[in-house]
């Protein structure tokens, strides 16, 4: 019996990693459950369901076939050797939100630890939790933390400055674009609002920048976040106190 419970503690424990994987990917990007099926429909990369894509990364698809981690993987690595300046041939612009959504906003690919693409046969170790996802994607976050991380997040950003004194300068070393995040950010960092977990995990990369580009100007009260993690653990350590720091936090 106890091989067993381990097995399902693992397999368990892979599919809430994989699911966590997918929705950070999808909300970096700005993506619809509707990309991934589209492109691997198109680019003949594979055949996968939207309504899979949304099972998933809501950890309700227990026993996804071999051929959805085959198209999933695939698009991953077609994604990474895309350029903003190449022309979707296969997938027609007219009432086609994904192609859209390439053309004007690069995407981001799924990663490994070395800067190289996902494969299938790496997103299925996940899946099952034979590997962790890949350290850029495994920074889960909990609901019971996300306050006091955007409260530590606004210290650190502005320096414990009002915000009308230091916005210009916050705004300006944000890296995004799309303006409903630049609103978002803004009504975060002015304390009208706070990220829930989910939108603080997938917000985390471009949070890191915009932290490192006023750390790079320099901007007087900026200081240097280190690495991503490193980012996200000392905004713990600010929102939570050090004693609570890891408190929530899923294990890996």
């Amino acid at each position: 019996m106890a091989p067993r419970t381990r097995l399902h503690q693992q397999l368990e424990s892979g599919r809430d990693a994989f699911a966590h994987l997918l929705r950070t990917w999808h909300q970096r990007n700005g993506w619809p459950h509707t990309m991934v099926p589209r492109l691997g429909q198109h680019m003949q990369l594979g055949r996968v369901h939207a309504s899979q894509i949304s099972m998933l990364k809501h950890c309700k698809l227990a026993n996804p076939g071999p051929e959805v981690f085959l198209t999933i993987g695939s698009v991953n690595r077609w994604l990474w050797r895309w350029s903003p300046n190449r022309q979707l041939r296969d997938l027609p612009l007219a009432n086609c939100p994904e192609a859209e959504l390439l053309q004007r906003y690069p995407p981001v690919a799924l990663l490994d630890g070395a800067g190289q693409p996902l494969g299938p046969g790496q997103l299925l170790e996940i899946f099952t939790g034979l590997t962790p996802p890949p350290p850029a994607f495994d920074l889960r976050i909990t609901e019971a933390e996300a306050s006091g991380l955007c409260g530590a997040l606004s210290n650190w950003l502005t320096g414990g400055q009002p915000w009308r004194q230091c916005k210009d300068q916050v705004l300006a070393a944000y890296p995004v674009e799309r303006p409903k995040r630049r609103q978002q950010f803004e009504a975060v960092l002015s304390g009208q609002k706070d990220y829930s977990a989910t939108e603080l995990e997938a917000e985390l990369d471009d949070l890191h920048r915009t932290a490192c580009l006023m750390a790079e100007r320099p901007v007087p009260w900026a200081k240097a976040p280190g690495t991503v993690d490193q980012f996200l653990n000392q905004l713990r350590q600010q929102g939570c106190g050090p004693a609570a720091a890891g408190d929530g936090v899923p294990s890996r």
